[in-house]
């Protein structure tokens, strides 16, 4: 009987146990194991009918399949894709309009065209020329840069009338339009502006781009020139009513002195700082900052790189943006380099630091329309990736047609590390966003990190997380490190094909990794 009742116990005792391991192990677990819900709880979305691009081999395929929204392209014209070239924003009643300087398709030696969105997210095209080239030659047989500006009831547009032939004793003069409706200008042929003597030379004098004062009823106009052979940002006074100027002088020198122009240059206020940007020639973004209008200014610092140009900004009265374009390759099969002029139009919000700096973010309307979660290629939502002196793969994720990446990133050493996206199955053509701490850089390259193609600066410890949001469409990306840096890319050939964590004497982690499509 003693023998029972101590088998019954041990009996009771295990099953005691047995249950309050289950337990232990029931809270250890993650919460869910559906295949269906990630890590955190939100439902995954399956898409069906989605493009499968991976079945598409060639860039050209891919490119010709895309659908671009956010970052805008005009209409085929004939079968032939035109591109959206320097750009020139204006807003007025909840309406941004985007005239740009369109290139190919329709368009003669550079006219401009307009696009209007109320949200940056979406596009309407209008199809007619709001300013075209002068077919017959002249001054304007070419159009270049230039900005709209209200003066009481009408609008006029300043833009670059930039000769037909050499013939022609100044190359490039600023020559005005005017309307009373934003979508037809008329050409004003009894007025012009010509390179004052002072500056030595009659072919470099454009990218005019206005103010107006209402209370001193005059317009400032600030312009992209050249004097002793430095690149110059010089500044005019014009009456109301264009009837009398007056040249002020210089406003900002070229600090490198290594650029022909200091092209598309804007002036503008946030805050309690005085700002002024401009492409390098064939360069990138930058900017100064000044405690009052016009000048002086401090040094001069870049903003993202290469394939975000000829920007300017646009402001709504609570927010600024930064409206350009994202240059593309003259051959999408290209591995070599993206150099093409003109592109897709980009737009990136303008972020003032408190200690008056700035950075670029994602525009908040854009980062908004991605709702749909989607399954990563990793489980849960945290990948590491240790290597030595040959590249470290693990895999993050599909690259969509269009799609956002959130995370955090880290790295513990002092290598090379970043985000691989696979081109043609190959290793060796993997075109990567490269991360290098002791360069202090980000950058673009190509064939697996051998080809660069364009890079930024940012500082980065090792040990500290960085959140990251990177940004797709069609074969046009954006990565944002938060508040630090952008870096604008043009990945062709990428969709449908997985993305990777990559490392080189480094170990690199991202975590909260959430993948998002429209």
């Amino acid at each position: 009987m003693k023998k029972a009742i101590s088998l019954l116990l041990v009996l009771c005792l295990a099953a005691t146990l047995l249950v309050a391991c289950k337990g232990k192990d029931a809270e250890e677990a993650p919460a869910n194991n559906n295949e269906n819900v990630a890590a955190d709880g939100e439902a995954f979305v399956f898409p069906e009918n989605e493009t499968d691009y991976a079945a598409l081999r060639t860039p050209g395929s891919q490119e010709a399949k895309y659908t671009y929204k956010t970052f805008f392209l005009p209409a085929q014209d004939n079968g032939a894709q035109p591109f959206v070239g320097d750009t020139m924003p204006y807003y007025e009643d909840g309406t941004y309009y985007i005239y740009y300087l369109k290139e190919g398709g329709d368009s003669y030696n550079h006219s401009i065209y307009l696009a209007t969105t109320k949200d940056f997210v979406t596009y309407t095209e209008k199809d007619d020329v709001v300013l075209e080239a002068s077919r017959s030659g002249g001054q304007d047989g070419w159009i270049g840069t230039g900005s709209v500006v209200k003066v009481k009831d009408v609008y006029y547009f300043f833009y670059t009338g930039h000769a037909f032939s050499d013939s022609y004793e100044f190359k490039e003069k600023i020559l005005v339009a005017k309307s009373t409706d934003l979508t037809s200008f008329e050409k004003v042929t009894d007025w012009e502006l010509i390179p004052p003597t002072e500056l030595g030379q009659k072919n470099d004098f454009r990218d005019p781009q206005a103010y107006y004062d209402e209370a001193t009823d005059t317009i400032a106009l600030t312009v992209t020139a050249a004097q002793a052979n430095k690149a110059r940002i010089i500044k005019f006074t014009l009456s109301g009513d264009l009837k009398t100027v007056t040249y002020d002088g210089i406003i900002f020198t070229d600090p490198t002195g290594s650029f022909w122009n200091l092209e598309c240059s804007d002036t503008f206020k946030i805050g309690d700082k005085y700002y002024l940007t401009y492409s390098g020639q064939d360069d990138t973004l930058w900017y100064a900052v000044s405690d009052a209008p016009y000048g002086p200014y401090g040094e001069a610092v870049r903003l993202d790189a290469k394939l975000f140009y000829a920007a300017k900004h646009v402001d709504n009265g609570a927010d600024t943006y930064m409206v350009g374009w994202a240059r593309r390759s003259e051959s999408v099969s290209s591995t070599q380099d993206v150099t093409g002029w003109a592109g897709n139009l980009a737009v990136q919000k303008l972020i003032q630091n408190p200690d008056g700096s700035l950075a670029l973010a994602p525009v908040d309307a854009v980062k908004a329309q991605f709702t749909a979660r989607r399954q990563l290629l990793v489980d849960g939502m945290t990948a590491e990736v240790a290597a030595g002196s040959a590249y470290g793969y693990t895999d993050l994720c599909t690259a969509y047609e269009s799609f956002m990446l959130t995370g955090k990133i880290r790295f513990e050493k002092t290598g090379t590390f970043g985000f691989a996206f696979d081109y043609n199955g190959r290793a060796d053509k993997y075109k990567f966003i490269t991360f290098d701490p002791k360069a202090g850089t980000i950058s673009l390259q190509f064939n697996e990190g051998s080809t660069p193609i364009t890079e930024t600066a940012v500082q980065l410890e090792a040990g500290k997380d960085y959140a990251f949001t990177y940004i797709q469409e069609g074969s046009v990306g954006i990565l944002y490190l938060d508040g630090l840096a952008a870096l604008t890319v043009r990945l062709y050939g990428v969709s449908g094909r997985p993305v990777r964590l990559f490392a080189e004497n480094n170990t690199a982690t991202v975590s909260d990794l959430r993948q998002y499509t429209r």
